[in-house]
């Protein structure tokens, strides 16, 4: 069984890594130490001996053992926090005790774990609301093609809504229509010409690029980071077309 010293056996670099590099490990170490199928945070620091457990101990350990403790606590907590360590179901959950939860099982290597953790840091807030519940779900879920086509999606269907288009209008004729230079009904004729070229090229471009493909065949995103800026992108084109929509309908 892997203990936390096997695995870092430098204090220093022990103490220097961030909770979410630190969990990583500390995931390993609990995934070993299953008692009855439970783990808790006082065992992950100790090891099997023909005494019984016993605490191990790095070369300065006596010296760092408040920043020691302090780290692995984080990164218990970071656990806890994105649902992988779960508390014990019963009485073991007042003493500390935790499973690995389902989630967790499906970690077998370190790319498992960094792409749920680069799904894990992705703030919700930053997506726009029309599509930040669905689409951050499914980028949680590690299901990042559909997060990609519907946040593309949705943008098209605004596009459609906000310039009173007919359902037969769709793709990137619907967006050089929508955002033509000289009567689109979301381009904007007090911009520069060349604003409003850029602006319709982008909506087109984009739809072109990460709507259209999803909607003809299957395609596969493996790269958590890349399906994340994609949707940011379709969020900022959400909130033009809400500006968009507000300059034509203003209120009262």
């Amino acid at each position: 069984m892997p203990t936390l010293q096997q695995l870092l056996p430098d204090v220093d670099i022990l103490v220097a890594l961030a909770p979410e590099e630190l969990a990583y490990y500390l995931l390993d170490v609990a995934k070993s130490q299953l008692q009855n199928g439970k783990v808790h945070p006082n065992n992950l620091r100790l090891v099997t001996t023909d005494t019984g457990m016993t605490p191990y101990q790095y070369s300065t350990f006596g010296q760092r053992e408040g920043e020691v403790n302090q780290a692995v606590s984080e990164a218990w907590n970071w656990l806890r926090v994105q649902g992988l360590l779960v508390p014990a179901w019963g009485s073991n959950n007042d003493s500390g005790w935790c499973v690995v939860s389902r989630k967790a099982q499906t970690i077998s290597n370190r790319d498992d774990f960094e792409k749920l953790r680069a799904a894990a840091s992705f703030p919700k807030q930053m997506l726009h609301p029309s599509i930040a519940d669905k689409v951050w779900l499914e980028l949680m879920r590690g299901d990042l093609a559909d997060a990609v086509f519907v946040a593309f999606r949705t943008v098209e269907e605004a596009v459609r809504d906000a310039g009173g288009f007919a359902a037969t209008d769709f793709g990137t004729d619907l967006m050089r229509k929508a955002f033509s230079t000289n009567n689109g009904p979301l381009t904007n004729p007090s911009q520069q010409l060349a604003e409003r070229e850029a602006l319709q090229h982008l909506f087109a471009r984009s739809i072109g690029s990460y709507k259209n493909p999803h909607s003809h065949r299957t395609v596969t995103l493996n790269d958590a980071r890349e399906a994340q800026e994609m949707v940011l992108l379709a969020s900022h084109l959400l909130r033009i077309v809400d500006d968009r929509r507000a300059r034509l309908r203003p209120t009262s």
